[in-house]
């Protein structure tokens, strides 16, 4: 039976196609014991690289990580929500058919779950999350599983969000993932940025862009930001001592821009722990108070904490405040690199953003990279550094640290199966 390879979107730039779902779907090894004891167990363990080849030979768009011995997880893109039922669907009448092992013919039965988003309003962890649970639920239905996020988004009573979270540090609800940014002409990591996340023990994992405007109006975002602060400051200090002398980057709330207290004690934490730390800010956070954002920020700045400007391009980017603010690094939105090789003006914003960067003496990294393609590009318009799921997601400190020891950010961007690309729920235990 010949089947065709499944080409998800045509990204012709004169078609000016642009995605508009992100699939995240995983494919596991159902019968890998019976395979195993007849195979032989060094033949099998090279059997997920055998699927993972079959996989990418059909869906040549999609980018693929081997996670295991038995499970290979890919990511494409799509037009519209049904094209991830059809991808999942042909792929499993591809491995309906024997596969040639060593001369002989073998079935490899799959397993397919997965989950889907608009790119509009990707959440990559939320994203990983659901996959994992639709593979779950594959296992005892055995039919592959998908999820809409579109029509699940969590919703959460303020309330007793903000409730609950008066008591998420003093319970170690709280846990860090550090996702590592790479300066593309020295191939070499160099900082990383430190992201909080939140388990709850009912409700699950919790997102950022759910709880942080919950701890904004509790005013819990001021505890919160310490102790986030005091945590990377012991990580910091633990990896240098490993030989690993990174910066790291945490996220300031433009609340806290305002407070003097906060800034007087995160000037005397970061000072007295001799860490490297930076703090990301966006100029919306300092739209708010201008004259008070930037004398703090000038503060933060003397004491050697680095400054850098996240999500540029999202909001209202003004080039009043951006010639005031003492920042040494601007960081581009990914809603412009993700669409970098499928949009025409994308790159002619990207590049100009780049050049006007460097010409008020900021380094550039280019979020939300998930190509070789888009890394190149932004190698040759000059970008210095980028930070994405082509290097890794986020992962635990213990699991960063490995990282940085195997430096697999080197085999990530010349082979994207060599990339820490696994489900967050992995790293947070490792």
């Amino acid at each position: 039976m010949e089947i065709p390879s499944i080409l998800p979107i045509d990204f012709d730039d004169n078609l000016n196609v642009v995605p508009s779902w992100r699939f995240l779907c995983l494919a596991e090894i159902a019968n890998f014991g019976p395979l195993r004891r007849h195979l032989g167990a060094l033949r099998a363990d090279g059997l997920i690289m055998d699927v993972a080849d079959r996989i990418s030979e059909h869906l040549n768009e999609a980018r693929l990580a081997v996670v295991g011995r038995t499970i290979v997880e890919f990511v494409f893109d799509g037009e519209k929500i049904d094209d991830a039922q059809a991808a999942l669907d042909r792929l499993r009448l591809i491995f309906d058919e024997a596969i040639d092992l060593d001369g002989e013919p073998h079935r490899v039965e799959l397993l397919f779950g997965g989950a889907g988003v608009p790119v509009a309003s990707a959440d990559d962890i939320r994203l990983a999350e659901e996959a994992e649970q639709a593979i779950e639920e594959a296992r005892f239905t055995h039919v592959p599983v998908f999820r809409d996020l579109s029509s699940t988004a969590p919703s959460f009573d303020r309330h007793s969000l903000i409730r609950d979270l008066e008591k998420a540090l003093e319970r170690g609800e709280m846990f860090l993932q550090y996702q590592p940014k790479v300066h593309l002409r020295r191939q070499e990591i160099c900082s990383a940025e430190a992201l909080v996340r939140w388990q709850h023990p009912v409700r699950g994992l919790i997102l950022p862009g759910d709880f942080i405007p919950a701890a904004e109006d509790s005013r819990a975002i001021g505890p919160l930001t310490l102790w986030t602060l005091a945590q990377v400051i012991a990580d910091q200090k633990m990896l240098a001592a490993a030989g690993h002398d990174l910066l790291i980057f945490i996220n300031i709330s433009g609340q806290l821009l305002g407070d003097a207290a906060f800034v007087a004690r995160a000037c005397q934490m970061v000072q007295s722990g001799g860490a490297r730390i930076g703090f990301e800010i966006t100029e919306t956070s300092v739209i708010r108070d201008p004259e008070t954002a930037i004398a703090h920020l000038q503060v933060f700045a003397e004491v050697g904490i680095a400054l850098a400007i996240d999500d540029y391009g999202a909001g209202l980017s003004s080039l009043a405040y951006l010639k005031q603010l003492p920042a040494s690094e601007l960081k581009i939105d990914k809603l412009f690199i993700t669409q970098l090789t499928s949009s025409n003006r994308d790159p002619l914003i990207v590049r100009s953003t780049i050049d006007l960067a460097h010409a008020l003496d900021m380094e550039v990294t280019a979020e939300g990279v998930e190509t070789q393609a888009a890394m190149a590009l932004l190698s040759v318009m000059g970008c210095d550094m980028v930070q994405g799921f082509l290097i890794s997601r986020p992962i635990s400190i213990g699991a960063f640290r490995q990282f940085l020891e195997e430096d697999r950010h080197l085999s990530a961007a010349a082979e994207p199966r060599g990339s820490f690309f696994r489900p967050a729920s992995f790293w947070k235990s490792a």
